[in-house]
């Protein structure tokens, strides 16, 4: 079926699906597959369930019910489903990627620009080829702005996602040692996540451009390139400092405040104020959406627990933002310290050496304690009598009495899988 008729029928439909599990009445189910299911398998189960059409790419079942619409691949029809829908509104399109710090800086986008715009953002980490085009389907005539995080783990993806998403502006938040394994090394991750500059110059978008970060530099070559930065040449200079803990940046005797920590969000903060003014924000606006910024639990959050605080950084992890959890924290605490690291993942042939590059960058006498939690950090060489190794969280859990910390400041930083805000009940 064209992408015409079919978006004929969704318009006048409850939306889309692609899990029975979820479904609403009305909507379109697609059926998508992956290593471990297929879609078509579920479609009549999702007519069943009140399903208004089902999608399939699998001519066996056609003739099984008359609301069975088949295509040659459901996934990219789903896709371009979702890229007519975009192109039927003005909605302005902002393209986040990068390698750290994408769901914050699409928060604080997000919290900035509401204090002006309707705005819609990607839900959780719905930023693949799947997550993108389900989250495009939230724009409607009343959206004005529509923030598209994209995530990528090998070269040609994030070409996908602004092909589909067609940003107007988007940024990079940064180049860092994350997807090893599927970008082939550090030099396809620039290569991979330099693709939206690419796009955006291409098609006469705008690209917000960290001018202090010379490899961001060295890979825009739009004309349309709003800077911002400590350098003096940028369009939007700023300074950066911090009180109390508080990230503070000044530009034009205005003070923007902040209650997210670390250094490595600076320019978070600053792509995001960058946005706000360049949709014409005043200062107090976009200070309002500072003010009124949550973050993803498990993301830059600073707890008080008892006794003691807990810097929890577990969302994910890989060698870029870990050690620049590390180096922040080592700038900023001085004394009562105690650090959890998790393994990174998606690393590949790159993760013994990574895992070990983490073990030796810790500088030991600014601990009390230090534990490494997952298989990859149980394999590092280590002399300290200070490390303790445990190859999974449970197995730390039934080692360590955490309940004997006291006036602790506790960093707690590994990706997802490994689980570490769980030690936060602990």
């Amino acid at each position: 079926m064209e992408t015409k008729n079919l978006y004929s029928l969704f318009i006048s439909s409850n939306g889309v699906s692609i899990d029975t599990r979820n479904l609403v009445s009305g909507q379109i189910f697609f059926s998508l597959k992956g290593e471990n299911f297929n879609g078509n398998n579920f479609a009549l189960e999702a007519l069943e369930k009140g399903a208004s059409y089902s999608v399939i790419d699998d001519k066996s079942i056609l003739n099984k019910n008359k609301n069975l619409i088949y295509v040659d691949d459901s996934l990219k029809s789903l896709q371009e489903l979702s890229s007519y829908h975009r192109s039927q509104f003005d909605t302005k399109i902002i393209g986040v990627t990068g390698s750290n710090g994408k769901t914050t800086t699409k928060n604080l986008i997000h919290s900035i620009l509401s204090q002006k715009y309707n705005v819609i953002k990607t839900k959780g980490n719905l930023n693949n080829h799947i997550g993108v085009p389900l989250s495009l389907f939230g724009i409607n005539e009343e959206v004005d702005i529509a923030i598209i995080e994209m995530g990528a783990n090998h070269i040609g993806e994030i070409k996908s996602l602004c092909e589909i998403a067609m940003p107007d502006l988007g940024l990079i938040t940064n180049y860092g040692m994350a997807h090893l394994e599927g970008f082939g090394g550090f030099k396809g991750v620039i290569e991979g996540k330099t693709e939206m500059f690419e796009y955006l110059t291409q098609n006469y978008g705008h690209i917000i451009l960290n001018n202090d970060d010379d490899l961001q530099i060295k890979n825009c070559k739009g004309d349309l390139a709003v800077t911002f930065g400590e350098k003096l040449d940028s369009e939007f200079v700023y300074n950066y400092f911090k009180v109390d803990d508080k990230l503070i940046i000044e530009s034009d005797n205005y003070e923007f405040r902040s209650n997210i920590y670390g250094d490595f969000n600076f320019s978070n903060l600053a792509s995001s104020i960058t946005i706000g003014k360049f949709l014409d924000l005043t200062n107090d606006e976009i200070q309002k959406g500072l003010d009124l910024f949550e973050n993803d639990s498990n993301r830059s959050e600073i707890i008080k627990f008892g006794s003691n605080k807990i810097f929890l950084d577990a969302y994910n992890a890989n060698p870029t933002s870990i050690k620049a959890a590390i180096l922040n924290f080592d700038k900023e605490i001085t004394a009562n310290k105690i650090l959890v690291l998790g393994d990174m993942f998606e690393l590949g042939k790159y993760a013994d050496k990574e895992h070990q590059n983490v073990v030796d960058l810790i500088d030991y006498k600014n601990y009390k304690k230090v534990y490494l939690v997952g298989n990859n950090f149980y394999k590092c060489k280590t002399e300290e009598i200070k490390i303790e190794k445990f190859r999974s969280l449970d197995e730390m859990t039934k080692s360590v009495n955490l309940n004997d910390f006291d006036s602790m400041n506790i960093l707690i930083k590994g990706s997802r899988g490994i689980g570490l805000e769980k030690l936060v009940n602990y």
